[in-house]
């Protein structure tokens, strides 16, 4: 049967691609098949559970090219898991005792939906793939086609997800600004901290960013305008364990020539670290409704911060995090050249019913597919042996 109606939706934290994913879904479907009919679940599956949903009009699909200059989601976001039943209840998404993969799926049902679209990470997509096995044992006929959103860059089996690219620029872009700051005090340690809860990738490519950028810039080299004093000091990531007081011995001697240190710190460097602290003493952890651990709440970049300051003899800290910054900016070339790709295959896989998130699946020699959602999980780690990470590291004396 050919497709009538399809569904999107985004869902879990901002990434500078899911403005630009729904445009290129819109685009692509007026391009190939303009007959289908487009709704949007409004704030992910919050949207779904409970009905909220609008048409993509004539109007909109002819403007739908202005989205790509956003970042953020047109269409509102939400952290809903449809198999954390009590969850779903107290939000008011469902009654008391309902089940919330079978109120999403009458919901698709009523709405006629052929083909449902999601835009997130490994979470949005483990619960595409929760929704799709239920309507797939309970005889709904419907395609889940999945797009993968996330700026750390941590979904297995893919290669490379949508937004990373531009989070990394961003981030660089942030952090120029803020360790601008060293200027304002003697002995200064600035702190820019990463989103980064299992993986490395993000603060790595970052710092890099930061360093091309220092090394490009056309320095007075006069005082505090030089190449060394805005540069990258030091880098710490959740894959590769190090020496705090031995880092401190290294970091204090440029602290004394330099007057000023500069860290990149992955939020999730350490984590466990201050988890096992915290509990130690007796603390409640706060996690969301996936479980994780609210990081926002634990302030990483504080506690090592609070390391680091007086081993260094630093006069002032200051702990700046670039994630709502990076995260909520429109998609770069690079992202936007790959979003291309992929909401191109989504939808040509959509239309021939074949379900799966979409991307370069590397345990498939990077093939662009439909990759099965069985396969489809977080916590790929970034390896921070890679060449362009070691050379980094190398340069800026941290080995």
């Amino acid at each position: 049967m050919p497709v009538q109606t399809v569904a999107l939706l985004t869902a879990g934290g901002l990434a500078p691609c899911l403005s630009s994913a729904v445009a290129g879904l819109i685009e692509r479907y007026t391009e190939a098949a303009p007959e289908v009919r487009i709704i949007a679940y409004l704030n992910g599956y919050a949207g779904l559970l409970t009905g909220d949903s609008v048409e993509v009009s004539g109007e909109v699909r002819a403007l739908a090219g202005r989205l790509h200059a956003f970042g953020g989601s047109p269409i509102g976001n939400s952290r809903v898991k449809l198999t954390n039943v009590n969850d779903c209840v107290k939000r008011g998404l469902v009654q008391p005792g309902q089940d919330p993969l079978h109120v999403a799926a009458e919901q698709l049902s009523r709405d006629g939906v052929d083909v449902l679209h999601t835009i997130g990470g490994d979470d949005t997509n483990g619960t595409a793939a929760d929704l799709a096995a239920y309507l797939r044992n309970n005889d709904y006929s419907l395609t889940v086609v999945g797009l993968p959103k996330t700026i750390d860059n941590d979904v297995i089996p893919i290669r490379q997800t949508l937004g990373a690219w531009t989070a990394a620029e961003q981030g660089a872009l942030y952090a120029r600004n803020v360790i601008a700051e060293h200027t304002s005090n003697p002995r200064m340690l600035v702190v820019h901290e990463v989103m980064g809860r299992h993986c490395g990738w993000l603060t790595a490519a970052t710092a890099l960013a930061h360093h091309r950028w220092v090394r490009e810039a056309e320095f007075a080299d006069w005082l505090e305008n030089s190449a060394d004093r805005w540069d990258v000091h030091g880098v710490f990531v959740p894959e590769r364990p190090f020496d705090i007081a031995a880092e401190a011995e290294r970091l204090r001697k440029i602290m004394d020539v330099q007057d000023n240190v500069n860290l990149f710190l992955s939020e999730g460097a350490g984590l466990e670290e201050i988890v096992t602290a915290m509990e130690q003493a007796g603390e409640t952890v706060p996690r969301d409704p996936f479980g994780h651990v609210q990081l926002d709440k634990i302030n990483p970049g504080q506690w090592f911060a609070k390391q680091f300051a007086a081993e260094l003899g630093a006069d002032k800290v200051l702990v700046q995090k670039s994630g709502y910054f990076s995260r909520s900016a429109p998609a770069n070339e690079a992202d936007r050249a790959l979003i291309a790709q992929f909401t191109a295959y989504a939808v040509d896989a959509a239309l021939r019913g074949e379900s799966g998130v979409v991307g370069q699946d590397e345990e498939r020699g990077g093939e662009l597919r439909a990759i099965e959602f069985e396969r489809i999980r977080g916590g790929k780690a970034f390896d921070p042996s890679v060449a362009w990470f070691a050379d980094l590291l190398r340069d800026i004396g941290q080995v």
